[in-house]
């Protein structure tokens, strides 16, 4: 038994955020049922054409759930989605507030509603469209992202991610008091929030010090030597942190003490002259040489390795092979040993409508008549 068996989720969702937090409910056994636009879908589905006929980001976020295409917008359409919510235990949203009011749907005392929104619901920001990389960018993540006078982006949905790692963490502890106290929870997360709460280091550290941390792109902005080193075909990322790995980093390279180097604020100081130091002293080895010697010499280090590697890297060996419209994926299973665990389909748009209205006691003369009204 998994621990969300028998838990329903509802979920009005789309792109990445509330799909990813209710992938991670369905990974503990919540029957998720996602209600998608009729004949579009969620929008995410079209973001690029690399699992098959849905995207990377929709299969990665939509494994074992349960795909509803329904117009909410039609009087039958909000019939249906109304019956859905009496059955559900759990209803997320991430439609805009605007939308989510109008709906204004009768909510039982022990359901557990969660809404995320862009920037929140009051405040100059509500009414903003809140992206992935706008969020990052109002978060302050891409003025530290980047070298110099360069600024990026992170290089995956980071402000997604976290607000759906924050949204089903919420969801988990609603359930939990539930089960004391057998009343229903409001959780109002966002974006935004989700993200600031991500960046209090670099703010701690700001308002510390007086200034932001300077951009150094792979490098740590106040650790060294903290990033990259070039070696004979490539690079080997060190993350040295403390006197004792410093030390024993320079017995390895015969690197005598000197001054400029004594402290953790000196090496960064002289960040440019320590990193030719070593590259010179590792400009015979390859990477994998490299990583050996350092692990004999217990300095923290990790190769340098591109995303086309990570399949095959050697600490993975429990790749999956999921169902996806017009295909399969390979993807890793859920981080939760103990729980059995098997991957369920990533839906097709509408593939469950018969099955779950049925479980709605709709009959086969009324799926008929919804189908032909366009509500389905």
């Amino acid at each position: 038994m998994r621990p969300l068996d028998g838990v329903v989720v509802v979920s009005l969702e789309q792109a990445v955020a509330v799909p990813y937090a209710t992938r991670l409910l369905a990974d503990l056994g919540a029957r998720v049922i996602k209600i998608e636009r009729p004949g579009v879908g969620d929008f995410a589905r079209h973001y690029d054409s690399a699992c098959g006929e849905v995207s990377s980001y929709f299969a990665w976020t939509n494994v074992g759930k349960e795909s509803v295409s329904l117009d909410i917008n039609h009087p039958e359409g909000r019939e249906v989605l109304e019956r859905l919510v009496a059955r559900a235990d759990v209803l997320l949203c991430n439609l805009s507030p605007r939308v989510w009011s109008r709906l204004a749907l009768e909510l039982p005392e022990t359901l557990i509603v969660g809404e995320l929104s862009g920037y929140g619901w009051d405040g100059p920001y509500a009414d903003r469209k809140a992206f992935d990389a706008l969020v990052q960018s109002e978060a302050g993540l891409v003025s530290l992202t980047g070298e110099g006078d360069v600024v990026a982006r992170a290089g995956i949905s980071v402000a997604d991610i976290a607000a759906g790692v924050q949204l089903h963490a919420a969801v988990l502890a609603a359930l939990l008091q539930r089960s004391r106290t057998g009343s229903g929870a409001r959780l109002r997360l966002s974006l935004f929030g989700a993200m600031a709460e991500w960046m209090h280091q670099p703010m701690l550290y700001a308002a510390g010090t007086g200034a932001a941390a300077p951009r150094s792109g792979a490098h740590h902005p106040s650790i060294a030597p903290y990033g990259p080193v070039a070696c004979a075909d490539g690079a080997v990322h060190l993350a040295v942190q403390n006197d004792g790995q410093w030390q024993r980093l320079c017995a390895l390279i015969g690197l005598a003490a000197e001054e400029r180097f004594a402290t953790v604020a000196s090496r960064v100081q002289h960040r440019t002259e320590l990193q030719k130091i070593l590259e010179q002293a590792f400009s015979d080895l390859t990477a994998t040489e490299l990583l050996t010697a350092l692990d004999q010499a217990d300095v923290p280090a990790a190769l340098t390795r591109s995303i086309t590697e990570l399949p095959t890297h050697p600490q993975l060996d429990t790749w999956v092979d999921v169902q996806v419209p017009g295909g399969t994926a390979r993807m890793l299973p859920p981080a939760t040993e103990g729980f059995e665990w098997s991957p369920g389909a990533v839906p097709a748009l509408g593939a469950h409508n018969d099955h779950v209205l049925r479980w709605l006691g709709f009959s086969d003369e009324e799926l008929s008549s919804l189908r032909v009204r366009s509500v389905l």
